[in-house]
């Protein structure tokens, strides 16, 4: 069985507000760019984290880390 990619959490209104994140979705702006680079695994970290701008608590952006080596 394969791993299926996590949908986005995209509700079509999109705007950033002050702090650079969408008013629709919670994510950042950094976030929305790279969705579609990201692994399974960093797409549900951005899950946990707009729980928690919901709830109007400070998450940070998800920064992919390159690989270098």
């Amino acid at each position: 069985m394969t791993d299926r990619q996590l949908v986005s959490p995209c509700v079509s209104i999109c705007a950033l507000d002050e702090d650079d994140i969408c008013v629709g979705c919670f994510r950042t702006g950094g976030e929305i760019s790279i969705w579609g680079l990201l692994s399974n695994d960093e797409k549900r970290e951005v899950f946990r984290r707009i729980e928690l701008r919901m709830k109007g608590e400070p998450a940070p952006c998800v920064v992919r880390k390159e690989n270098k080596g």
